[in-house]
């Protein structure tokens, strides 16, 4: 009977705490996430001080990444120059802007470097480690330096395209593994 009335009770606890838990999840799925900004105050390759205020008018097509990625900036930087070529005259609309998460190893030269195998619409900018942290904050960008031993390290981040209005308004999120295709007939729908 001892082990009836533990079992009963360890089974109301449960419940409880099911309860409780449950209640928990619904008040923080309807509590209202931060707004994406969309602010920042970067660089430009030639020292130029820019903010989002700079590229009012346009659609602003922002991607957070850094140089040493080994294939998914590349790849995304590629597939924004197909759907930039995709779209022709449209494509006059959209302003693609690269911002490095790793401001330590990417420095201007670099970036230079690295930019040039891309299409030449696509405009470099970085900050200092506050700067680049401010700026994906307002974006909601994830990312971190990851060791790899021997005081090497490799950067872990979100891969979301941005699509910022000419108003300066966050308008679409998209997937980082977009082909450039599909990526032109989205951007055509929103600025045609």
């Amino acid at each position: 009977m001892r082990a009836f009335r533990v079992c009963v009770g360890a089974a109301a606890a449960l419940l409880l705490l099911t309860a409780v838990s449950s209640a928990a999840t619904t008040v923080e799925e309807t509590l209202p996430s931060p707004a994406m900004t969309g602010h920042f105050s970067l660089h430009t390759l030639d020292g130029r001080t820019v903010t989002n205020d700079s590229f009012r008018g346009k659609w602003l097509l922002v991607y957070f990444g850094y140089t040493n990625c080994p294939d998914v900036c590349p790849t995304v930087l590629n597939e924004i120059g197909v759907a930039l070529h995709e779209l022709g005259p449209l494509a006059k609309k959209v302003q693609p802007v690269f911002i490095t998460v790793d401001p330590a190893r990417d420095k201007i030269p670099v970036l230079k470097k690295y930019l040039s195998s891309f299409d030449p619409r696509i405009i470099g900018l970085r900050g200092d480690g506050e700067e680049t942290e401010a700026a994906a904050k307002a974006f909601h960008v994830y990312y971190r330096p990851v060791s790899l031993g021997n005081a090497q390290y490799t950067m872990d981040h979100s891969g979301f395209l941005y699509l910022i209005d000419p108003k300066g308004k966050f308008s679409t999120l998209l997937t980082g593994n977009l082909p450039g295709h599909d990526m032109a007939q989205t951007l055509r729908k929103k600025i045609a």
